[in-house]
């Protein structure tokens, strides 16, 4: 796949995207906002259609709306066996972190507007991990400002270069990150997918994954 563009401004433009978890989807003028099904525990994870190879650019663009919660992208996403999330007899995913940082799948996850609990509320950082083993393999300052301070949308992007992977937030440097081999094999082609814990309400739109 070469390149891959979504407007996410439309219910159909999630047409064949897979849900784990509750979660509920309105179209809006600005983009699609996105919330939880169910109460502050229900977390949830949608996966892109396409598979991707590992040199992407991927961007998009995150307008908070309601806090506390945690948005994240999943990248690389496959089995640990070398193929698809979706084959057959792995294990049960369903929005609860547990079930993509130590379970059967291996993928890179870029965590931000981390609002969730207290002490993420009180320092703002990005974080990225290499699953299986949920290893924090790079950090950051996270420039996003709270909800109540938000104007309008800010345009997140994260390259994974072959063993390189960075974040930025409109153009700000926030981590780059070597993978050495020494938290296991290196994460490759895959899928994508963006992550949300309740009770976060966030807005998304213009998604585009671009080759190297």
């Amino acid at each position: 796949m070469a390149n891959y563009r979504n407007p996410l401004r439309t219910l159909t433009d999630l047409d064949g995207w897979v849900a784990e978890g509750p979660h509920s989807a309105e179209a809006t003028p600005q983009g699609l906002v996105f919330s939880s099904g169910g109460d502050d525990t229900a977390h949830w994870v949608l996966w892109c259609p396409e598979v991707f190879g590992d040199r992407i650019r991927i961007t998009w663009e995150f307008s908070p709306r309601s806090e506390p919660g945690l948005a994240m992208l999943f990248l690389g996403a496959s089995s640990v066996a070398g193929g698809s999330i979706f084959d057959e007899g792995l294990r049960n995913r369903a929005g609860v972190y547990a079930h993509y940082h130590s379970s059967d799948i291996r993928t890179l996850h870029a965590s931000y507007f981390r609002r969730r609990f207290p002490d993420e509320r009180a320092f703002h950082l990005a974080n990225l991990r290499k699953s299986p083993g949920a290893h924090l393999v790079a950090q950051g300052a996270d420039p996003l400002p709270s909800v109540e301070d938000s104007e309008g949308f800010y345009r997140v992007e994260v390259v994974q270069d072959a063993d390189n992977v960075s974040m930025s937030i409109n153009g700000l440097l926030l981590f780059s990150w070597y993978d050495d081999g020494s938290t296991g094999p290196r994460v490759g082609s895959g899928r994508i997918g963006f992550r949300q814990m309740s009770p976060l309400v966030a807005c998304y739109r213009n998604l585009e994954v671009a080759d190297l």
